[in-house]
Order: C-alpha cells, then structure tokens, then sequence
C-alpha cells in the first residue's frame, strides 16, 4: 500500500511567513492583517501586498475561535423573495453590505422572512446558537419590537433607516422628508396643484414621514387637492387607485409612487386606457398622462414610455456605509443615536418634463 507524500500538498502561507518576508515580528503582520492600531500606514501596506503576494488568505475558523466571533452578519428582512427580486434598490443595498462585510473578512447570512414574527424567532435563534456577531435591520416599524428584543438578546445591530424612537441602535438614515419636498416643488412648477401620494405600507416610519411631508407641504403651497392612498406595495392596488383617481370630471393630474414597479404598473395601464377608445371616463383630451414620479430609480423608470421620472440613490454606498456602522460598532467605537446621510437627486424624466395643460 502507497503512503502519501504529504510535502506534494500546497502549504498555506502563514502571518509567521508574512512576517519572515518582511523582517518584522508577527504581531505586527496580525495587527497590519486586521487593521488595528499599533502599526503604520506604511507598514500595512507592506504587509497586505505581501499577503497578497504570498498567496495568504484567513483562515476564517480560526478567526472567529481566536476572537469569539462566528465573522458573519445577519440580515432577515420581514420580506418576500419575490420583493427583492423586483426592487433593485434592496439588491444594490446587500450588494454594498457584503461589499464592506468581504474587505473586512466577514460573510453574510441573509435569511428572508415571511413575517415580523418569523424575523424575531430568527434573531432568538441565531443568539441562541451564536450563529452571528451582529444583525443589520431595515424598515423600521411604528412601536418597533425589534431594537428592544436585539437588546435583550445582548445582540449588537443597527438600523438602516429610523431613527429608532427608543435610542436603543445606531442608525443611518435617508431624508426622506426633503426628498419629498423637492418631488413636490418640481411637480408644483410644473402646474400640478392635484396630486396623489400612492405610498406603501403605513406601519412603515418612511412611508409615514413621507406622507407627513406631503400633507405639509400642500397645507402651506397652495394646492388644491393633496391626497394619500396607502397602496401595502400592491401594484394592482396601485393601478385600482391611479385610474380611479384620474377619473371624473376633477382628475389628478400627477402622482408620486412608493416604488418603480407601482408606478410602471400604473402607467402601463394609463397607457392601455389611453389607447382604448371605450376609455369614456377619462378626461376629455385623452392624448395627456399625468405627471408621475418615483420615490425609487432602476432601469425600469428608464425603458417605460414615457420614461418616469425618479428619485436616485446609491443603495450600494448606503449599503456600504451601514455595515461600516456595524463593524464600528463591534470594535467599540462612538457612534451616534441617528445620522441623516446621502443627498437622494430627483432625476427629470419625460413624465413629468412638461407643464400640465
């Protein structure tokens, strides 16, 4: 019977080799490696193109054993898969998240539930197993349970959106608020005094702050009509509304949508009426569509016709910025209760270029 020749297996590069290539202790390769404090710039840039030049990759194992770390995140929205497979923002959102998670050696457990309930079961099993370091949540609720149950659970989280009323997790969040200001101006200098928020789900703290600007803003501009519809993210509840509301002899004459897939489904269906001459119910020059715009930009407000006109944000540095908060977070640092951060940019699009007649 044959032995193997166990030199023929490839070594794994050590820190020891690391540090044997660069002259200097292997303490000082562990701290360049996982960049903490005690070494220079200089020198973790020595160590890590060495790394890479050597070959060495972590040993994750190890890691998480040596530091009572499993080195993984977990993310269990209370959302469908069909949800994500439609709205890219949550996609390019993730896509930041394990983008910032990987540089720094950690992998991501993303774990979609069917309801707030299975959510919380989840984090109660991952504490209770140790399955990870630390959660990300998203959607915050009114009278949210979730930061008070992390609490108990002594699980480390934070919360992409918020703030969380209770002060309980750091959180990053979107001004929502200005945003819908800005949608609302643009709509108004156009000649739209008629407008309709078909929003999303009302337990929502985004929903319900945009729809607060809404109503705000057209208590103190001068419109004639401003009205919300709550649509919970159904695009044929969102169609059902839409042509109700641009029926009559007073129709609106724009609406803002929660989504991209509500507003392509409305608008699609404006255009099929549009086209119907049975479509007696519409107003009287059926050659006009309402201004529309949505809270949310893809590929999909560019290919409609006539292309909508969205609100841009880069889900991915959002995505980005709030697993950095989390791993802030995990080594101790300041953070704050709640910051507002990204600039969202109202992209103009043939839906809304020209002035309601």
């Amino acid at each position: 019977m044959e032995r193997q020749d166990s030199s023929s297996e490839p070594q794994r590069v050590s820190l020891k080799d690391i540090a044997k290539e660069l002259g200097i202790s292997q303490t000082a390769v562990s701290f360049a490696i996982n960049d903490k404090p005690g070494v220079s710039r200089r020198t973790k840039r020595r160590v890590k193109d060495a790394a890479a030049r050597l070959g060495w990759s972590p040993v994750y194992a190890a890691q998480a054993l040596g530091s009572s770390r499993t080195m993984t995140i977990g993310f269990a929205p209370a959302r469908s898969i069909d949800a994500f497979q439609t709205e890219t923002f949550m996609l390019h959102f993730m896509a930041g998240i394990h983008a910032s998670l990987s540089d720094h050696g950690y992998g991501l457990l993303f774990r979609p539930c069917r309801s707030l309930e299975e959510e919380l079961t989840t984090y109660e099993d991952w504490a209770r197993r140790k399955r990870v370091d630390g959660v990300i949540l998203v959607d915050s609720l009114i009278d949210d349970p979730r930061p008070g149950r992390l609490k108990a659970l002594g699980m480390p989280a934070v919360l992409a959106g918020g703030p969380d009323t209770h002060h309980e997790l750091p959180s990053l969040s979107i001004d929502d608020s200005k945003t819908m200001t800005t949608i609302l101006r643009h709509l108004r200098s156009q000649g739209h005094r008629r407008i309709a928020y078909l929003s999303g789900d009302p337990k929502l703290d985004y929903s319900r702050a945009r729809a607060s600007a809404f109503h705000h803003f057209a208590q103190g501009n001068g419109l004639d009509s401003a009205i919300v519809k709550f649509t919970d993210f159904d695009p044929d509840e969102a169609v059902n509304q839409t042509l109700s509301l641009f029926s009559g002899t007073h129709p609106y004459t724009a609406f803002i949508y929660e989504n991209e897939i509500l507003a392509a489904a409305s608008l699609r269906s404006l255009n099929m009426r549009r086209s119907d001459d049975a479509a007696v119910d519409l107003p009287a020059r059926t050659d006009a569509l309402p201004g529309i715009v949505s809270f949310e930009d893809s590929f999909i407000c560019q290919s409609t016709s006539p292309s909508i006109t969205a609100v841009h944000r880069d889900a991915g540095l959002y995505g980005t910025k709030v697993a950095n908060l989390l791993l802030k977070v995990f080594d101790g640092g300041a953070v704050s209760s709640n910051r507002r951060i990204l600039t969202p940019k109202l992209v103009i699009r043939e839906s809304t270029a020209r002035p309601v007649r």
